[in-house]
């Protein structure tokens, strides 16, 4: 049987995908009509993007062109990501010596690298600096068409669990927690139909300081009218049912209770009127679903930026001119929602030190309310 070379050029490709993929969890772009380069993307990363060219660039005018093209592609990008800022880091494994680099040393966001073999990489220190052990691990016992395929199978090994991760998340689960609320909802807008207890489970800043302060919660299940009760089990039920799908029934209920109360504060240091409806707590699944969809930006980017945010907007906005609607409810829903998220955590994604952060901050955020409320005072 004949012996099957692998390509050098080939080689340093697969050797830099499989660092980047299975060390630094990049992932492939998709991008139609481009021809022999890969990008790869980690929001987390220095580098959110990284660049592996191997066509050959022969002259400065083709390189300007590809300069071009790369810019246009990160501004899609961000708009997809929700990013105002991508640092790109381009490597030309077959750049021609007619190519004078020096002028393109001040591109913003732009690191370009010119990179024959495998020791060029310490010749730049923005790449040693992001991933110091680059060199380190791109040094392996099998050669040729061996290594082609462990690192073949190594990558695919990482797209596969990858794939399985996503699937656990996207997989559409029965939503019990949100049918148990809006089953709450009906149960007590009926009570209070039958019985007249209106008033006394709705959110009052004198009876929350008077020490009823089950009215924090409860008031998000009391409803004015049976159109304010079936819009907000509405919404509940096409937002809500999403979101636990998503981040599981521990975390969403967490949310769901932290969302109420911190509408419910918001809501009695700026009014002292009588407050109901569970708008606040939804505002917060809201604002959870907007940190999920952040940390899914790959999935749900375009998803993000064409209906969540502006539902998200318009609702505020009706809150803000419609008389009646109480809006700091719904900012503090939305704000408390956003904190609780980080600090439950989104799974395969989060950190221990972005959730502790979302812990701390949701721990400040409740206790400065509190604060103004039963310290400050008004």
């Amino acid at each position: 049987m004949n012996e099957i070379v692998v390509n050098k050029n080939d080689e340093l490709v697969m050797k830099l995908l499989h660092y980047f993929i299975t060390e630094h969890g990049y992932n492939p772009i998709v991008l139609h009509g481009a021809e022999n380069e890969i990008w790869l993307e980690n929001m987390n990363e220095e580098y959110g993007i990284v660049r592996i060219v191997s066509g050959y660039i022969h002259n400065n005018e083709q390189f300007n062109f590809d300069v071009l093209k790369t810019k246009q592609i990160v501004r899609k990008i961000k708009r997809k990501t929700l990013k105002m800022k991508v640092n790109t880091l381009s490597l030309f494994l077959n750049l021609g010596d007619n190519v004078d680099l020096k002028e393109y040393n001040e591109l913003s966001n732009i690191e370009i690298a010119n990179i024959k073999e495998e020791a060029d990489l310490n010749k730049y220190s923005f790449i040693t600096k992001c991933f110091p052990d680059i060199k380190s691990k791109m040094k392996y016992k099998e050669e040729g068409f061996e290594l082609f395929m462990r690192l073949t199978g190594d990558i695919n090994k990482k797209n596969e669990g990858d794939a399985k991760m996503a699937e656990d998340v996207f997989t559409p689960k029965n939503p019990i927690i949100t049918k148990i609320l809006i089953a709450l909802n009906i149960i007590i807008y009926l009570m209070v139909v039958m019985y007249g207890l209106g008033t006394e489970l709705a959110v009052n800043r004198d009876y929350v300081l008077g020490g009823e302060y089950y009215r924090l919660i409860t008031g998000a299940f009391v409803h004015a009218n049976i159109l304010h009760l079936l819009f907000n089990c509405y919404a509940l039920w096409i937002i809500g049912s999403q979101l636990e799908s998503f981040i599981g029934k521990t975390r969403y209920i967490m949310v769901y209770l932290f969302s109420a109360i911190t509408g419910s504060l918001l809501s009695i240091i700026f009014q002292n009127s009588f407050s109901v409806g569970a708008s606040g707590a939804i505002f917060g699944i809201m604002g959870s679903l907007l940190y999920f969809g952040y940390h899914y930006r790959v999935y749900l980017g375009s998803v993000i930026r064409s209906q969540i945010i502006p539902l998200v907007l318009v609702n505020l906005l009706i809150g803000a001119l419609v008389e009646g609607i109480d809006n700091w409810a719904h900012i503090g829903g939305l704000i408390g929602g956003t904190l609780m998220t980080m600090a439950v955590g989104i799974k395969y994604k989060s950190t221990k030190f972005e959730m502790i952060n979302g812990l701390i901050m949701s721990l400040i955020f409740i206790g400065f309310l509190l604060y103004v409320i039963f310290v400050r005072g008004f």
